[in-house]
């Protein structure tokens, strides 16, 4: 009795001691073969992942050059705010929407600025200040803080105050070279010799210019005008009292070629 019950406790122990060892030995329940199918399946998952990001990727890059190419363009051709749907201060927003940090775009709505105050200039220069003020506002729509445009606002202010006189032509009366146009300019050249002015003419082309001016002279009685053309798509004349010129004097060349071409 007392042996096979010695007998049985071995077994017993036997049994424990391999119980243990496979319960150490077994990490997973999965067969090898089932192991590799499973990775086989999980790698072009991770391959499909990684290339659909890439692709959207792709998509928004190119996006965002092709918005940058149109606003460029736009810029180029003076469509700075609008038409809305086709400007490129339109566009440079939509860039900066997806990408807020976008260096080209941010320099892009500098250059909008920069060009509305340079047009601000041309305008103001003319004499066509309502227009002046209106560019200097469109740019400080697009970036109010711009130091330029506080510059820009009392450059305008200076040439406001200045005293000039000036004076809008009809445009269809100086295409016919009418006699109401001439008369109209009779009356200017008076003031030009009566002031002693110096007449600045913005003309749509060089040819009316040089009409414009032929025929003031004329006017003049001999009186020698000094003056300069500029073209541009208004008809202005700004007569440029005489304390205003010596702030000018870069431009006397050029007022006495165009005397000297008559």
């Amino acid at each position: 009795m007392n042996r096979m019950w010695k007998f049985g406790i071995t077994i017993m122990a036997t049994l424990l001691l391999v119980s243990g060892c496979q319960s150490t030995d077994t990490e997973t329940d999965i067969p090898d073969t089932e192991i590799a199918s499973i990775e086989e399946v999980v790698e072009p998952q991770v391959e499909q992942q990684e290339l659909a990001e890439w692709e959207i990727a792709f998509r928004r890059q190119r996006f965002i050059g092709d918005l940058l190419y149109d606003a460029l363009k736009a810029l180029q051709q003076d469509r700075l705010l609008y038409p809305i749907d086709d400007s490129a201060h339109g566009r440079y927003q939509r860039v900066l929407a997806i990408d807020p940090g976008n260096q080209l775009a941010l320099e892009g709505l500098q250059n909008i600025v920069a060009r509305y105050l340079e047009l601000a200039a041309t305008a103001s220069r003319q004499g066509r200040f309502a227009a002046a003020q209106e560019y200097i506002d469109r740019a400080t729509f697009v970036d109010r803080s711009a130091p330029a445009i506080r510059e820009a606002e009392l450059a305008l202010e200076a040439d406001r105050n200045s005293g000039d006189l000036v004076f809008e032509l009809d445009m269809q009366e100086l295409a016919a070279e009418s006699p109401v146009m001439i008369e109209r300019l009779a009356e200017i050249a008076d003031q030009a010799v009566e002031h002693r002015a110096f007449v600045w003419i913005t003309a749509p082309t060089d040819e009316k210019g040089r009409w414009i001016y032929g025929t003031m002279r004329e006017q003049a009685n001999g009186f020698r005008l000094r003056g300069n053309i500029e073209l541009g798509g208004y008809a202005v004349i700004r007569l440029r009292m005489p304390q205003q010129q010596s702030a000018r004097e870069p431009h006397r060349d050029q007022a006495e070629q165009l005397v000297s071409s008559y």
